[in-house]
């Protein structure tokens, strides 16, 4: 596991949205955020699951998060910019991005894989975040130290058969990652890094590994040191990199 101790008031005070809030990793990094002093905007398409995550993060006495129901495979670039706009009039500034929320689509050999499906994993996993990466990022300039965080795989570092529009999606998204990492390198207080999650208890490694025992994965609880890290002022000035969660 990545060895990082965060301090209890690590992200005291800062204004983080996360996508794919409402369950897996998502929801237990709003939590773990949440816990370390964030104020966590919990962004999904499902209201049920962000509503569960919201009164477990209330019920811990931590910041009061907001819920923001938010279908990236439909959304229109008008409710991105209202989402923007949203996020301005109440906090004035966004201090984290955390890019979680990804599909996995069909895992078969790419002679067998529709178009279709091919499109809809890639507009979930990028065109949708670099929308809500360009629309925010005047936002994050606002802040004084702001982190920018994709969620990678090793099927996005080295690719791997049959596993498709996902494993593409994901060389995308360290693409996206390292652009605008050297974009923004050196001229303000906005970075972004990536992370590989690995083999992690949650319902997508299910899908992906249905004869697997997940009891021989970890939580996601217990992979939250790195994204600690990334989104805390410990790793100011870090930029561009690649890290693995395990």
């Amino acid at each position: 596991m990545f060895d990082y101790q965060a301090r209890p008031n690590l992200l005291k005070d800062r204004v983080i949205l996360i996508t794919g809030a409402g369950r897996g990793i998502g929801a237990a990094a709003a939590k773990s955020f949440a816990a370390h002093g964030a104020t966590v905007l919990l962004l999904g398409k499902t209201e049920a699951n962000l509503s569960q995550v919201y009164d477990e993060i209330e019920a811990a006495g931590h910041p009061q998060p907001v819920v923001i129901p938010f279908n990236l495979e439909t959304a229109l670039p008008h409710q991105y910019d209202e989402l923007a706009v949203m996020i301005e009039n109440e906090f004035g500034r966004l201090d984290g991005l955390l890019h979680n929320a990804s599909i996995l689509g069909p895992r078969t050999p790419l002679e067998q894989l529709s178009g279709d499906n091919f499109v809809r994993v890639m507009h979930v996993n990028v065109n949708a975040m670099f929308m809500l990466s360009s629309t925010l990022l005047p936002l994050l300039k606002l802040s004084d130290d702001a982190s920018v965080l994709f969620t990678s795989s090793s099927v996005g570092r080295k690719g791997r058969a049959y596993w498709g529009a996902y494993a593409v999606s994901k060389f995308a998204t360290e693409g996206l990652m390292q652009v605008m990492a050297d974009e923004l390198d050196g001229i303000g207080n906005v970075r972004a890094n990536s992370v590989n999650p690995g083999a992690t208890r949650t319902a997508m490694r299910a899908q992906a590994y249905p004869g697997e025992n997940p009891a021989s994965r970890p939580l996601p609880e217990e992979i939250m040191p790195v994204y600690l890290y990334l989104m805390g002022p410990d790793s100011s000035g870090v930029n561009g990199q690649a890290f693995d969660a395990q």
